[in-house]
Protein backbone atom coordinates (compact mmCIF):
# COMPACT_ATOMS: atom_id res chain seq x y z
CA UNK A 1 0.00 0.00 0.00
CA UNK A 2 1.16 3.40 -0.80
CA UNK A 3 2.24 6.09 2.02
CA UNK A 4 1.31 9.34 1.11
CA UNK A 5 3.33 12.25 2.54
CA UNK A 6 2.11 15.61 2.46
CA UNK A 7 4.65 18.43 2.79
CA UNK A 8 7.66 16.08 3.22
CA UNK A 9 11.23 17.46 4.07
CA UNK A 10 13.86 16.35 5.73
CA UNK A 11 13.14 16.25 9.35
CA UNK A 12 9.40 15.28 9.14
CA UNK A 13 6.00 15.31 6.78
CA UNK A 14 3.33 17.45 7.74
CA UNK A 15 0.83 14.67 7.06
CA UNK A 16 1.47 11.05 6.73
CA UNK A 17 -0.96 8.71 5.69
CA UNK A 18 -1.00 4.66 5.49
CA UNK A 19 -3.90 2.29 4.95
CA UNK A 20 -6.72 5.40 5.32
CA UNK A 21 -5.01 6.30 8.24
CA UNK A 22 -3.48 9.97 8.40
CA UNK A 23 -1.09 11.47 11.54
CA UNK A 24 0.01 14.56 11.96
CA UNK A 25 0.89 17.22 14.79
CA UNK A 26 0.34 20.58 15.14
CA UNK A 27 1.91 23.59 17.74
CA UNK A 28 0.82 27.29 17.61
CA UNK A 29 2.17 28.96 14.84
CA UNK A 30 0.46 32.56 14.70
CA UNK A 31 0.68 33.88 18.07
CA UNK A 32 2.81 32.07 20.67
CA UNK A 33 2.01 34.95 23.41
CA UNK A 34 -1.67 33.52 23.61
CA UNK A 35 -2.01 31.68 26.92
CA UNK A 36 -3.22 27.74 26.85
CA UNK A 37 -6.53 28.36 25.44
CA UNK A 38 -5.51 31.17 22.62
CA UNK A 39 -2.67 28.34 21.71
CA UNK A 40 -5.27 25.39 21.31
CA UNK A 41 -7.59 27.59 19.14
CA UNK A 42 -4.72 28.37 16.97
CA UNK A 43 -3.84 24.02 16.69
CA UNK A 44 -7.48 23.42 16.24
CA UNK A 45 -7.85 25.83 13.35
CA UNK A 46 -4.86 24.41 11.86
CA UNK A 47 -6.13 20.65 12.32
CA UNK A 48 -8.81 21.35 10.77
CA UNK A 49 -6.60 22.98 7.67
CA UNK A 50 -4.91 19.98 7.58
CA UNK A 51 -7.98 17.57 7.70
CA UNK A 52 -9.08 19.12 4.92
CA UNK A 53 -6.12 18.47 3.05
CA UNK A 54 -6.83 14.67 3.13
CA UNK A 55 -10.79 14.64 2.70
CA UNK A 56 -11.33 14.45 6.44
CA UNK A 57 -13.03 16.42 9.33
CA UNK A 58 -12.78 16.80 13.38
CA UNK A 59 -15.52 14.48 13.35
CA UNK A 60 -13.38 11.57 11.89
CA UNK A 61 -10.46 11.88 14.51
CA UNK A 62 -9.70 8.80 16.03
CA UNK A 63 -7.24 9.99 18.69
CA UNK A 64 -5.03 12.74 19.83
CA UNK A 65 -1.95 12.94 22.23
CA UNK A 66 -2.15 16.66 24.11
CA UNK A 67 1.23 17.64 25.07
CA UNK A 68 1.12 20.48 27.96
CA UNK A 69 3.82 22.19 29.51
CA UNK A 70 2.14 22.53 32.73
CA UNK A 71 -1.17 20.43 34.39
CA UNK A 72 -2.25 23.79 35.82
CA UNK A 73 -3.44 24.27 32.29
CA UNK A 74 -5.38 21.47 31.50
CA UNK A 75 -8.97 22.77 33.16
CA UNK A 76 -8.36 25.85 30.32
CA UNK A 77 -7.61 23.45 27.64
CA UNK A 78 -10.71 21.57 28.26
CA UNK A 79 -12.75 24.22 28.35
CA UNK A 80 -11.70 25.14 24.21
CA UNK A 81 -11.45 21.53 23.54
CA UNK A 82 -14.81 20.65 24.64
CA UNK A 83 -16.32 23.38 22.43
CA UNK A 84 -14.81 22.34 19.36
CA UNK A 85 -16.49 18.95 19.34
CA UNK A 86 -19.93 18.19 18.58
CA UNK A 87 -21.92 16.39 21.04
CA UNK A 88 -20.51 12.55 21.18
CA UNK A 89 -17.74 13.34 18.59
CA UNK A 90 -14.71 13.59 20.48
CA UNK A 91 -11.85 10.42 19.70
CA UNK A 92 -9.80 9.07 22.66
CA UNK A 93 -7.43 11.12 23.61
CA UNK A 94 -3.49 10.75 26.17
CA UNK A 95 -3.02 13.83 28.28
CA UNK A 96 1.19 14.00 28.87
CA UNK A 97 2.89 16.66 30.78
CA UNK A 98 6.12 17.38 28.48
CA UNK A 99 8.90 20.33 28.04
CA UNK A 100 8.23 20.68 24.18
CA UNK A 101 11.01 21.90 21.70
CA UNK A 102 9.94 25.90 21.79
CA UNK A 103 9.52 26.86 25.43
CA UNK A 104 7.01 29.16 24.18
CA UNK A 105 4.53 26.23 23.32
CA UNK A 106 2.05 25.58 26.15
CA UNK A 107 0.46 22.69 24.29
CA UNK A 108 1.19 20.45 21.39
CA UNK A 109 -0.92 18.08 19.46
CA UNK A 110 -0.49 14.47 17.84
CA UNK A 111 -3.51 13.60 15.74
CA UNK A 112 -4.58 10.91 13.89
CA UNK A 113 -7.58 10.37 12.00
CA UNK A 114 -9.33 8.54 9.15
CA UNK A 115 -8.61 10.21 6.00
CA UNK A 116 -10.96 10.44 2.93
CA UNK A 117 -11.44 7.85 0.17
CA UNK A 118 -8.68 9.17 -2.07
CA UNK A 119 -6.09 8.06 0.76
CA UNK A 120 -7.38 4.51 1.27
CA UNK A 121 -4.36 2.77 -0.82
Amino acid sequence: MTIHRINPCQRWSDITVFNGIAHFVEVPEADLDADVQGQAAQIFAQAEQALAKIGSDKTRLLSVTIYLTDFADLPAFNAVWDAWFEPDTAPSRACVKAELANPRYLVELAFVAAAGDDFGN
